[in-house]
């Protein structure tokens, strides 16, 4: 059961009214906000309504053994620190109560120091317990929704995807081709209450221009040539689901203000028609081409794109996500074995190597297409360097030369310069420092990023710039 906390506040359970109100009178004092009930009836009242930073309890209750109420709490996961307040000062007593949750035990008459100090421990031990526990469940995730990868881009992603199936706003969806923005948009359906309505996905680049507004609105015979039946569109199609526009940005311009009326009011008409259809659908789009670019460049209108870019998600390309390549990699080779009664289990360790350095420009759907190559092409248990395609096989290649004993070496990055004319520019320090990294690592990118304390993503991003320079 989830529900809000307080870390300043103190439910205490002690039909002792003297004992109770020095304690209040402690806390009070060091500003916690204190609620004294006497009765294990009151007590499960209490945690109906509110979950306190603590709780106070009494084993020795008037209508119940205060282990009932440390049984409920644990029962229904409830994220509050229990310290046991007894005058029994058995030993058993404190073990079977830590047994069942309990975070301390103290023995009454309790002084005020001692009773400060032991709720204030609690309470940030709870607190860590949370933070380890959403960073397992929502921050170190391999795969979710469709998607594989750790990466801490992909952890954001993740996050992202949640936030937005819970809304009903129109979302975005950017990034280079084959970075997985369909499988994104067919997230955020999967995660919202729409998953059991339709997804309709919709391709704005692969329709011929005359033909797309009777694609997303449909038509009725006789409309055009060629028009031999009335047709629902893809709008009608997905009533009451997701209608996923991709390639949006390749929509003519005479059709954006259609598509802009339907947005704000739901309602269209079919080609060829005066009758007005009205239907409940949630939209997402994207794009592999900067959309504000678009619209400064008058392709695209200012107006649509202010009213589809409510929520935007961007796709990291694959060289930004850190080890997710052999993630993804070894998660293909495992269907497309099955699929084609193929033996391999794994790929050799050069191998890995080589994906994880590649800076994969046709991102996923790259890797993708290379792993099933492997697969088709070849034979065995393990993946090896030879079965690799080009340019993975050269880039194998170029890391055997590295790690070869004779190959020639890059000049060190030198010493601090004594005069002004040994001062050298920051970057070509920079790249000198990066490359000797990558040589003496047998070029392990990951390993020479974490030698030198930055991201592989960085050095994956700097060895782009330094091609295209």
């Amino acid at each position: 059961m989830t529900k809000t906390q307080n870390t300043k506040t103190v439910l205490m359970i002690e039909d002792d009214t003297a004992i109770a109100r020095v304690y209040t009178a402690y806390l009070e004092d060091d500003g916690y906000e204190v609620t004294h009930v006497d009765t294990g009836a009151d007590a499960l009242a209490a945690l109906k309504s509110d979950v306190p930073g603590a709780v106070l309890l009494d084993l020795k209750l008037p209508d119940m053994n205060g282990f009932d109420i440390l049984e409920k709490i644990g029962a229904e996961q409830l994220p509050t620190a229990v310290i046991v307040v007894t005058g029994e000062a058995s030993m058993r007593t404190a073990i079977d109560a830590m047994k069942m949750g309990a975070r301390d035990f103290v023995v009454k008459p309790c002084d005020k120091n001692r009773l400060l100090l032991t709720l204030k421990n609690v309470i940030e031990t709870q607190q860590l317990r949370e933070i380890v526990d959403t960073y397992r469940d929502e921050i170190d995730r391999h795969s979710f929704s469709g998607f594989i990868g750790s990466s801490l881009a992909m952890q954001g992603v993740y996050k992202t995807i949640e936030s937005a199936a819970k809304s009903k706003a129109s979302v975005f969806i950017t990034g280079e081709s084959g970075t997985g923005k369909e499988v994104c948009a067919e997230a955020v359906h999967r995660e919202s209450e729409r998953s059991n309505k339709p997804f309709v996905a919709l391709n704005c680049g692969a329709i011929p221009r005359d033909l797309v507004e009777s694609e997303i609105f449909g038509h009725v015979k006789g409309a055009f040539t060629g028009a031999v039946s009335d047709r629902v569109g893809s709008a009608g199609q997905a009533d009451g689901g997701t209608l996923f526009l991709d390639e949006i940005c390749e929509m003519e311009l005479a059709l954006q203000p259609k598509l802009l009326r339907f947005l704000q009011t739901g309602a269209f008409q079919r080609v060829g028609s005066e009758k007005t259809e009205d239907v409940n659908v949630r939209i997402i789009c994207a794009t592999n081409r900067d959309p504000w670019q678009e619209v400064a460049d008058g392709k695209f209108r200012e107006d649509l794109y202010y009213r589809l870019h409510v929520l935007p998600i961007d796709m990291p390309p694959l060289r930004a996500r850190d080890a997710d390549a052999v993630e993804i990699a070894r998660h293909f080779l495992d269907i497309y074995a099955n699929e084609e009664g193929k033996e391999f289990a794994a790929f050799a360790p050069e191998v890995e190597a080589s994906i994880q350095s590649f800076p994969w420009p046709g991102n996923v759907r790259q890797l993708q297409n290379v792993v099933r190559n492997i697969v088709v092409l070849n034979d065995g248990d393990i993946v090896t360097p030879e079965m690799l395609p080009a340019p993975l096989d050269t880039a194998v290649d170029d890391m055997r030369i590295q790690r070869a004993p004779n190959a020639p070496s890059m000049s060190p990055v030198t010493g601090p310069a004594t005069t002004s004319d040994e001062i050298r520019p920051l970057e070509d320090l920079e790249r000198e420092a990066i490359q000797n990294a990558i040589r003496i690592c047998g070029g392990n990118i990951p390993e020479a990023a974490l030698r030198l304390g930055i991201s592989a993503a960085t050095i994956y991003r700097k060895r782009t710039a330094w091609k295209d320079a």
